[in-house]
């Protein structure tokens, strides 16, 4: 069933009546709906609608909720995503994953060993949000994730108490290891920082080493950037869930 986002504001007397040209072309003129049709919304509250398109105008159309309940579809860890940007289509995919994932923000780094230009990245992020914000319509998550302005790592530690770093070079556990020695708390933020597919810079592991932020493996095989950004999030979650 198609799901689409609302204000609560577009709802009165158990209707939901909706006017805004971009989403009446996307289910009326995209979609081809037909009255009887059977769509999800789900508003700013994280309410969840069931409803039955029950009315199409020149310019506007109306359904008629049949049901609504609290969304359930979130995650319950409060999960970041710290990734040096990678080129397009990846990036674009590491983006999607995330999203799926579940994460509450996406922060974007800039590396020593970053593919992309630091002006080429600021002007990105308004169309990053779009790419969350239309993965959360494709996976009907109940919240939306936050893409935030570009920064680095050392900036970005600031902000968290738990962090993760997953590397190959200079690892120091796998995460099944880690998380018997150093449980993590699903209470408080938990950072998980990726590099880009060329790898951390020796003076970035100098830094992790610094400031004793553990350097975990995925295994043995060596993954894209984007595969080891899902690879790691299904980790944590799962590892954290299972405590």
């Amino acid at each position: 069933m198609p799901h689409f986002l609302i204000k609560s504001e577009n709802i009165k007397d158990n209707k939901i009546f909706i006017s805004d040209n971009e989403l009446y072309k996307h289910v009326i003129k995209a979609l081809r709906s037909k009255t009887g049709e059977r769509l999800l919304f789900l508003d700013e509250n994280q309410i969840q609608y069931e409803t039955k398109l029950s009315e199409i105008n020149k310019n506007d159309f109306a359904c008629t909720i049949e049901k609504q309940y609290k969304s359930e579809r979130k995650l319950d860890i409060e999960l970041y995503i710290a990734q040096s940007v990678l080129n397009s289509d990846a990036q674009v995919s590491s983006i999607q994953k995330a999203t799926e994932l579940g994460v509450k923000g996406i922060i974007p780094l800039h590396t020593d060993n970053c593919a992309v230009k630091e002006s080429i990245i600021k002007n990105k992020i308004e169309k990053w949000q779009k790419i969350a914000l239309e993965s959360v319509k494709q996976c009907e998550r109940a919240d939306i994730p936050k893409v935030y302005n570009l920064t680095t790592l050392e900036n970005v530690i600031n902000d968290f108490e738990q962090i993760i770093v997953f590397a190959e070079h200079y690892a120091n556990d796998d995460f099944l290891t880690y998380s018997k020695k150093s449980k993590l708390n699903k209470k408080k933020k938990i950072l998980v920082i990726i590099g880009p597919e060329g790898g951390f810079s020796e003076s970035e592991f100098e830094f992790f080493k610094k400031n004793n932020i553990p350097l975990i493996t995925l295994g043995k095989l060596i993954y894209r950037a984007d595969t080891a950004l899902a690879a790691a999030l299904t980790s944590v979650i799962i590892g954290v869930n299972n405590e």
